[in-house]
This record gives structure tokens, sequence and C-alpha cells, in this order.
């Protein structure tokens, strides 16, 4: 019996032990491919970074930004007019907001009158100097006669004196002829201060307009300039586009009482538009400036593709410029990745094809296979951005000038000195100073 039950269960045994090595083989086979694909998708991997991804840096972090020109009224006023309006596109020149310009009017007309006024004291101050050479010339003589009053005087009194003495003149007549001496000495020192007092009077007319002109006075300049002002004020109550761009953010209201200095309104350029993609810190080891950059915008997806090319990095990290930096010296530190901004140039000709908005993302992919370039800039921008001058506010003031002369030139009267003659006019007075010292010389050397 136990015999015939031995064989029985070997059979089995025989029949499972053949079947072991096949499933471990499969499974082998099974480990072993997708450990290949494993290296062969790790090698593809790693051969890629070397030979491609380690060219390039790229970002999503990245968004159109453009200069943003506020239009502001440089004098205060009421809003009388607007004539443009959220997304309209205005040119150079363009007027956008028209202000109520009675005040202005009213200021220029006062200025005006002001420097007519200016003017004709001037001129009062040059016809001054005639007379007052005319008063010194007068005070010489009254020198001259009251020295010639004195030497009469004085052969009077001597003569009387010498008939004195044997009664011919009495002592009355002679008392007289003292006093009439004594009256001419007191004529000669009221004449000598008299041109003391008309020299000082020249002397101080001709301080106020030796070597100048009428129209070159200094109180003439000051109130043309105060013309000047008021005229310009009359063209500033109509404000000019200062670029070609697209009107955004329009907060001003017609009735408005604006300030100097309040944002009215807004010009955009969209031709001049840049890129700020921000980079992680360990991304800027490579990126120079001028390398080539693919991006790709939000609004068009893939199918357009803009190039550009590195125009600057940032100084500074965007957390190092915010309102309240982090401040890290507290204790609970924590370290976060800095990102750095990097401009980027567009190019006009593909930004005139397919426009932009400031503030849309953008993908940014700067090939760094060239690093030759710099870091930073080390020299100057050699020319200015086209947005950052404009010719719009030279021209206000062309026509002050013509304003001044015109208004001088009706005030200034015949016969008034030009600038070659006013240095002549304060010299023709000193030929009569110098004969006044020579007369108060003669009268000081005859004491009498």
């Amino acid at each position: 019996m136990s015999d015939n039950n031995t064989p029985t269960p070997a059979a089995p045994n025989a029949s499972a032990a053949p079947e072991a090595p096949a499933g471990n083989g499969k499974r082998r086979r099974a480990l072993t491919a997708l450990a290949a694909v494993v290296i062969v998708a790790g090698g593809g991997w790693g051969l890629y970074e070397w030979l491609v991804a380690s060219h390039y840096e790229n970002t999503d972090n990245a968004y159109v930004q453009g200069n943003v020109i506020q239009i502001t009224p440089q004098i205060g006023g009421t809003v009388m007019a607007i004539n443009a309006d959220d997304t309209d596109f205005v040119k150079a020149g363009q007027p956008l907001v028209q202000l109520d310009p009675a005040d202005a009017k009213v200021a220029l007309e006062q200025a005006e009158a002001a420097l007519a006024q200016a003017v004709r004291q001037v001129r009062t101050l040059y016809a001054n100097n005639g007379s007052l050479a005319a008063q010194v010339t007068l005070r010489q003589a009254d020198i001259v006669k009251a020295q010639s009053d004195i030497a009469k005087a004085q052969d009077d009194l001597q003569r009387r004196r010498g008939l004195s003495g044997n009664g011919a003149v009495s002592k009355e007549e002679l008392n007289h002829a003292e006093t009439a001496l004594d009256n001419a000495r007191s004529q000669l020192a009221a004449a000598q201060a008299g041109v003391v007092a008309a020299r000082e009077a020249l002397a101080s007319n001709q301080s106020l307009t030796e070597g100048t002109s009428v129209a070159q006075h200094p109180s003439v300049q000051a109130a043309a300039a105060k013309v000047r002002e008021a005229y310009l004020a009359t063209q500033r109550v109509a404000m000019p586009a200062p670029v070609d761009g697209y009107v955004a953010k329009r907060t001003v209201q017609l009735g408005q009482r604006v300030a100097a200095g309040t944002p009215m309104m807004s010009i955009v350029p969209l031709n001049q538009l840049w890129v700020d993609a921000n980079f992680k810190e360990v991304q800027l080891r490579n990126i120079r400036i001028d390398q080539p950059v693919k991006l790709r915008a939000d609004v068009y997806g893939k199918k357009v593709e803009y190039t550009g090319k590195v125009a600057g990095l940032g100084v500074g990290t965007g957390s190092a410029f915010a309102l309240l930096p982090a401040q890290n010296a507290t204790g609970n530190w924590i370290k976060v990745v800095q990102r750095v901004p990097v401009r980027i140039a567009l190019d006009p000709e593909q930004l005139k094809a397919n426009p932009l908005r400031i503030g849309l993302s953008m993908d940014a992919e700067i090939d760094i296979s060239q690093k030759s370039g710099k870091m930073l800039a080390d020299a100057p921008r050699a020319t200015a951005i086209a947005t950052s001058q404009t010719q719009v506010y030279s021209k206000l003031d062309h026509g002050a000038d013509a304003e001044v002369d015109r208004i001088v030139a009706a005030n200034l009267g015949r016969g008034a000195p030009t600038a070659a003659a006013a240095p002549a006019a304060g010299r023709s007075a000193t030929p009569a100073a110098s004969a006044g010292s020579a007369a108060q010389a003669a009268s000081q050397s005859h004491p009498g």
C-alpha cells in the first residue's frame, strides 16, 4: 500500500519543475528591457541637456512693459474741452485737453501793461540825465556869478573903508558894504553845495542807465520776463500729446477744476515696448547683453514668435525694490530663490505686425551659447530713447519774444538811446562834471 502511494505526489512535482525557470526568465527580460529603456531615456535626456538644453535659459515669469506718459497741466484751470478718450490713437502735438483761457489772458494783459510802464519809466531815467547835467552847468554858472559878486563886494568894502577915515562914508554905509560881502560869500557857498548835490544826483541817475539801452535795462528785462511767463500760460491752456500713442486711463471730466500737475490721462506708445523677464538668480550665470531671445505671448499662442535680444540686466531683485522689503535679520529666515528682471528689446516691425499691450504674459527663452557679452553696461547709452524726447513744448514760447519786442517798440518813442548810444550818453555828462570840478577848484583857490 505504501509503495503504491509513493509515486503519486511525485508526478505533479515533476511537471512543475520545468515551469519555474520560464517565469523567472520573462520577469528578468521585462526588468532588463525596462532598465534598458530607463538607461536609454536617461542617456537621451542627458545628451539633450548637454547638447541643447544647456544652451538656453527660459522662464514664463515675463511681462510686457512700456512707457506710460502722463498728461498733466502746467497751470491750473477749468476743463473746457476733452478731445481724446480711452483707446484713441493720437499724434504728437494733437490737443488733448483745453482749459479756460480767461485767467491767462487777464494775466497777460497785466504783464503787458507793466512792461509798457517800465519802458516809459526807463525812458524818464535817460531823459533825466540831460536835465541833471544842465543843472550841474547852471550851478557852476551860479558859482562864477557868486565869485564875481564877492570880488565886487570886496572892492566896494575896501573903497569905503578908505573913505571912512575922512568922514566921506558913513558908518551905516560901511556896514551895508560888509553885509553885501557876507551875502555874496553865502551865495557862493550855496552855489558850491548846489553843484555837489547836482553832481550826486547826476551820478546816481547815470548809474541806473550807464552801459545799457532802454530795451536791455534790468527793469525792462524783468517786466519782459513777466510777459513771457504770462504768454506761456496762455499757450499752456491747451495740452498737446507729447508723442504718438494710444490714450489710456482717462480720469479728467468736463468742467473739472484742475491744479498744475493733476494726472488727467495717459499716452502709451505701443511701438516702444519691451519685456521684463524675471529669471531666477541661478539662471543669471550665463546671461549676457545682446544674447538672442525667442518670445511667445499668451495672447497669440505658439503661432506667433517674437525675436528680441537682451538689453540689460536689473541691478537688484524684485524684493529689494519692494514697498516693504523683506527683513531677513528677524530670526525666522526662510531661503527663497530670488528673481532679477532682465530687459529684452523687441523688434519694432514685429510689434507693428502683432501689437502687444502693457502687462501681457510672455514666455522667454534666451540663447546663452555666446557668453562673450557683458553682464552690465559700462558706458552711457549712445542715443536717447525715442519716447524720452519731445519737441512739442519747446514751440510754445516762439511768439513770446515777438510780443515783448512789439510792446517795447510801441513805448520806446523817438530819440531813445540804443545799445550803442547808451554808453555815449553816460559819457556825455563827464565834460560838464569836469568843468564843475574846475570851477569848484577855482573858487577854493580864491577864498575871498
